[in-house]
């Protein structure tokens, strides 16, 4: 499952280090470049709305095989684009069906024990992490080497192969009770509006992302000023620095599952503001970088799966709709990261990258300190 969704999920950030090349492609500006990786992700945020919330009402391994399927074909379209607008309408099926990820991860905490749930959860979004850090190494060196359409091209041919082994190697579920489509979308919003522990937990995963979607976006812009000139490849290479800080989550599960999911944001929190400092003010040279990079990528990968584990434990029989919503949320917080981290750099270069993501990790901090505390079991029962 972890190997599954690392390469299903590398499919919607492919692009990021290869977007100076295709805005020469396509005569794009900056803006307009950024504004290709956040169609990107705005699919994404669809496709939890619309695909991922049939995980709790469809047998998952057909779904998943399926949609992955479906994925292969969006890849050839992209490697075909003849101009922007065909680029853009299939870079956005690219995200919506990336949205497949999210219905392995609930699958997974269905079939882990209660006690091993955080490590399950942890282990599995691992592969997220690392899907989405290593695609940009992926695309980066191969993009030098075969230019963009090269790596949608070989993208597509992965997904094919994918799909088969997920049919074959996936559990069968037991017959579902089938709720209709409609009955099921209006359901999202009422477990929504149920659940404050939902709610907080997808703004803070909001920010988180677009705290880290501004800076995974613009590292490419940096890397080709003074003092670095460099391109895409060492653009991709840095996603082998960011897995490095991808190998905690593990380790981040089973602390959740020891001392609960609070204390593990609060530190996710802190790592990540502290990871924005320095980047702002030693990010322009290669040390300064590579540690924020590190410091990043825990900080933002822990406070996701304590976030995950927590809402998994809300409502058992409905964990692709919990999921739907808190990845929804994500997504457009990716986002909108991606477009005003691009317009940041416009405005202010590095540092307006930085400020950005300073302010956009403070609100949740504020957020996460102004939050109600659930009440201790005790006091509940009495």
């Amino acid at each position: 499952m972890a190997l599954s969704v690392a390469v299903i999920v590398a499919n919607i950030y492919y692009a990021q280090p290869l977007l100076a090349d295709i805005a020469r492609a396509f005569g794009l500006t900056v803006s307009q470049a950024g504004a290709l990786a956040m169609i990107s992700q705005a699919g994404t945020a669809c496709g939890m709305l619309l695909l991922v919330p049939l995980g709790d009402t469809l047998e998952r391994r057909t779904l998943i095989a399926g949609l992955t399927f479906a994925a292969a074909a969006a890849l050839l379209l992209t490697a075909a684009a003849p101009g922007p607008l065909w680029f853009a309408a299939s870079i956005f099926a690219v995200g919506l069906l990336g949205a497949t990820v999210h219905l392995v991860v609930p699958y997974a905490a269905q079939l882990a024990p209660a006690r091993r749930r955080g490590r399950v959860v942890g282990a599995v979004l691992s592969g997220i992490l690392f899907g989405v850090l290593l695609a940009r190494t992926f695309s980066g060196i191969l993009g030098a080497h075969a230019g963009w359409r090269g790596v949608y091209a070989i993208a597509a041919l992965l997904m094919l192969a994918l799909a088969a082994l997920l049919r074959a190697r996936l559990p069968a579920e037991a017959p579902k009770p089938r709720i209709p489509y409609a009955t099921l979308l209006r359901s999202i919003f009422q477990l929504a509006r149920e659940h404050p522990e939902l709610r907080e937990a997808a703004l803070l995963g909001a920010l988180f992302f677009c705290a880290f979607s501004a800076f995974w976006t613009t590292l490419v812009f940096l890397l080709a000023t003074p003092p670095f000139h460099y391109g895409s490849q060492v653009a991709g290479l840095f996603g082998l620095v960011g897995a490095a800080g991808a190998a905690g989550a593990p380790w981040v599960g089973r602390l959740t599952d020891r001392h609960g999911a609070r204390r593990a944001i609060f530190a996710s929190l802190a790592l990540a503001l502290l990871a924005f400092l320095l980047l702002g003010l030693a990010g322009k040279s290669m040390a300064g970088l590579i540690a924020g990079v590190l410091l990043l990528d825990l900080g933002v990968q822990s406070g996701h799966v304590a976030n995950q584990t927590r809402i998994y434990a809300l409502a058992h029989d409905s964990r692709s709709r919990l999921n739907c919503f808190y990845m929804m949320c994500y997504f457009i917080g990716g986002g909108t990261g991606s477009f005003a981290g691009a317009w940041a750099w416009r405005a202010a270069g590095w540092w307006g990258v930085c400020a950005f993501s300073l302010a956009v990790l403070t609100l949740a901090l504020a957020a996460f300190a102004l939050a109600p505390r659930p009440l201790p079991k005790a006091m509940v029962h009495a």
